[in-house]
């Protein structure tokens, strides 16, 4: 498909705004500055990066009518959903914002729940922790490099982890042509056959946490987010959501 459609379909934006940001020189596509409109892209294999995409788009009420309330959601996602406001290409996470899958604690829903976008993405073959929101100034601070907001994640691996992989993990590593940060190992340790790292991430590069362990001879059989900023997913059991306050996030 069109690359300004896939990006659309990511969640990132609408279309026309993806074209201004091709103009701009602020997509990639495999570490590769897109320079044709009407570049052809695969949504599931090619690795597309978007620079400073990440405004959530709001309209301005009409005359009259009431301003829908910004909401934050955590979000629990299982596997096989993906971070999109569309289905087109599986199931979305918004499939999920049902009443019965909601975790009633101190916040109830509005009566109609306001259309809300996911906080950047998380793979459809990971889960764990996603932030759901209207508010597109707290998605800009959460999402772009420059605030180095904190992720945080167990990955769960076949072998164990040497010291040796642990320090190229940390140092950083070209990736497809692109340099990428270290990751800050927090914990490792021993399951039976398998080997469970806690990690922090500050970036957030397309799929960069498998592709940076694939390169160094290591296949991750889970991946699950656990923290994002201040918001970490405790308790919550897999499937539900529940409303939370901006204070819980940052």
């Amino acid at each position: 498909m069109r690359i300004n459609k896939a990006i659309a379909q990511l969640g990132i934006c609408s279309r026309r705004k993806a074209d201004g940001l091709i103009a701009a020189g602020k997509v990639s596509v495999n570490g590769t500055v897109v320079t044709e409109m009407g570049l052809q892209v695969d949504i599931e294999t090619d690795i597309i990066d978007v620079a400073h995409s990440h405004e959530i788009p709001t309209q301005k009420p009409r005359e009259g009518s009431v301003a829908q309330p910004v909401v934050y959601i955590a979000l629990n996602k299982p596997l096989d959903y993906i971070c999109t406001t569309t289905s087109r290409q599986g199931a979305s996470v918004l499939e999920l914002l049902t009443e019965e899958n909601q975790l009633r604690k101190s916040h109830e829903a509005p009566a109609n729940l306001p259309r809300v976008y996911p906080v950047g993405r998380l793979d459809k073959d990971s889960e764990g922790l996603v932030l759901l929101t209207n508010d597109g100034v707290l998605t800009e601070k959460l999402t772009h490099p420059r605030f180095e907001h904190e992720k945080e994640y167990e990955v769960v691996l076949q072998k164990p982890l040497t010291a040796e992989i642990q320090k190229l993990l940390e140092k950083g590593m070209h990736l497809d042509d692109e340099y990428v940060r270290g990751i800050e190992i927090v914990k490792t340790f021993n399951k039976g056959r398998e080997t469970i790292v806690t990690i922090i991430l500050k970036e957030g590069k397309n799929r960069q946490i498998k592709r940076m362990f694939g390169q160094l001879g290591y296949h991750v059989t889970k991946l699950r987010r656990i923290r994002l900023g201040k918001l970490k997913l405790n308790t919550l059991p897999i499937g539900r959501w529940k409303l939370i306050s901006k204070e819980d996030i940052i």
